[in-house]
């Protein structure tokens, strides 16, 4: 990823916050000129809620690079509670622990190491919720 793209995504990577079209309600992680859905420019700025549910997951078990070393992982369709939707790795619990419409919550942890540049990157995955 581009510098100015990486920098311009940091508020939805540690904060999962970003813009809401103020029409339609369509959510974007970085302001755009006009919304991708209804094509309005009136936005304001939006937390997405820290829970939701699990949707849909797969196992990864050949990771991208730079991930190698997580390998096998879960990945997951989140909707939140505001009906937002996000894929995330779901961390916390093993696969046959897993079932769809189960609870999960927001946790921040390290998503993986630059090896080259002695970098560690940060953001959110998700976990069942913790009672």
């Amino acid at each position: 990823m581009r510098v100015p793209r990486y920098w311009r995504n940091l508020p939805f990577i540690y904060r999962l916050s970003g813009w809401r079209c103020v029409e339609c309600g369509a959510f974007h992680p970085v302001k755009p000129i006009v919304c991708s859905r209804c094509r309005s420019s009136e936005f304001q700025e939006a937390e997405l809620p820290k829970t939701g549910r699990l949707i849909a997951y797969t196992v990864l078990k050949s990771p991208p690079k730079g991930y190698e070393e997580q390998a096998p992982y879960i990945v997951g369709l989140v909707e939140l509670d505001d009906g937002t939707r996000l894929i995330s790795q779901i961390v916390d619990v093993s696969e046959d622990e897993l079932k769809e419409d189960m609870r999960v919550e927001a946790v921040f942890r390290r998503l993986r190491s630059n090896d080259e540049r002695d970098v560690i990157e940060y953001g959110y995955k998700f976990r069942p919720v913790i009672d």
